[in-house]
């Protein structure tokens, strides 16, 4: 701040000189009369080329005076960041319950929606807490970093620079497709473009078309990071998992037979365009769903050739594979390679805890569940993050799946 304001009084200093110079010139008497020497008209030409100069020297000084500043703001900008070696926390969710009646409906599937995701509002008291924790959402792709030695690409774990007193987050969407029965049982359809351009959800609902902004994941983390900037490192968001057996983001794209495909393809690029603009990245978790740990090495390449020819060919590269049901391959299994080989550096797998390691171009990281048992039946292991018992919905879960709950 002192470097400023000595840079301002000299600007007003040179202003002033600059002043009384062109004041001098046009006054009959003036400062250089006496000093005029025998050619008035000689006289005359120097002091205008003197103030021509001069003012090309104003101008020049306050460029570069404006550059320096421009420079000390980037400074103190870049001394806001510091370095960061703690853990990187990995959350993820299932699409939300947007419809409860239609999940907790005593049907067959009702105790897998208890078990695996969560309600509007826990998600938002998820991430109220997290933010209070003072994390802050960064790029998963931030993770690592590429060189070249030799003809070799090499994939190595980078150094994170984040704002002081900051620590990292990741939050990843499994399954965000919408499946048939997911719809069924009381998610939204598709995520949308509404008239203005702007993400939205549309459902079927028993009273007809509804359009929202408040149901689903991408729209509620959209509108808090408006709200609290300082919860994403560079307008980051999120990780969206995709599979490709019945198309993504609720259009059918896995039926390119279909006289709709051409319109659904065009439909959710729009989605995805806007998406990528809001920060949000895409990941593969493999075309079919299929468990990587027990599927054979030909299966699983021929799994992720089909994801990567149809899914990819929507969302665009990526290096992050995300594996179904949880599990994962290890460095010594041949099938991690051909996950290596199609381009995945990260490899995302569940545990309880934060934890990452890097095998051999490739970072393994574990995710945390956030889900109905881990509200419900984990507490214990989610309080460095949230408290999961002042979070869970008991107005919307059935009082038979909260009987674990202690107190």
């Amino acid at each position: 701040m002192y470097q400023k304001e000595q840079r301002i009084l000299q600007k007003i200093t040179s202003v002033f000189l600059l002043a009384v110079i062109i004041l001098s010139t046009s006054s009959c008497t003036s400062i250089f009369d006496i000093l005029k020497p025998s050619s008035e008209v000689q006289v005359g030409q120097d002091i205008e080329i003197e103030v021509i100069e001069e003012q090309e020297i104003q101008r020049e000084n306050l460029k570069t005076d404006d550059q320096g500043e421009e420079e000390d703001i980037k400074q103190e900008d870049t001394q806001n960041l510091v370095p960061y070696s703690g853990p990187v926390q990995h959350i993820f969710f299932h699409p939300l319950i947007a419809y409860p009646k239609l999940t907790f409906d005593g049907d067959a599937q009702e105790r897998g929606f208890n078990d695996y995701f969560v309600t509007i509002d826990e998600f938002k008291g998820v991430i109220q807490s997290l933010y209070e924790k003072d994390y802050i959402l960064i790029d998963i792709n931030m993770l690592i970093e590429e060189r070249e030695e030799g003809d070799k690409k090499i994939i190595e774990r980078s150094k994170l620079m984040l704002p002081e007193g900051k620590k990292p987050l990741i939050i990843s969407i499994d399954d965000m497709n919408y499946y048939d029965y997911m719809r069924e049982n009381g998610t939204i359809y598709k995520l949308v473009l509404d008239d203005e351009g702007k993400v939205a959800t549309y459902s079927l609902t028993a009273d007809g078309e509804e359009l929202s902004y408040d149901n689903e994941i991408i729209p509620i983390l959209d509108r808090f990071v408006e709200a609290h900037p300082d919860f994403s490192f560079n307008g980051a968001k999120g990780v969206i998992a995709l599979t490709g057996y019945e198309g993504v983001l609720g259009y059918r794209t896995n039926d390119l037979d279909s006289p709709k495909y051409s319109k659904e393809r065009e439909s959710v690029l729009a989605v995805i365009k806007k998406l990528k603009e809001m920060g949000w990245t895409f990941a593969s978790h493999g075309y079919g769903h299929r468990d990587a740990a027990k599927i054979s090495l030909d299966k699983l390449i021929a799994d992720t050739n089909k994801w990567r020819k149809e899914v990819g060919s929507l969302v665009g590269p990526t290096k992050v594979y995300i594996y179904p049901y949880g599990s994962r391959v290890l460095p010594d299994d041949p099938k991690f390679q051909a996950l290596v080989d199609a381009g995945f550096n990260i490899l995302c797998a569940v545990g309880s805890q934060a934890y990452e390691k890097m095998g051999p171009n490739a970072l393994m990281q574990d995710r945390r569940h956030i889900d109905g048992i881990g509200l419900i039946q984990q507490r214990d292991r989610f309080l460095d993050l949230f408290d999961s018992y002042k979070l869970i919905d008991y107005d919307v879960r059935p009082k038979k799946y909260l009987q674990d709950i202690k107190g």
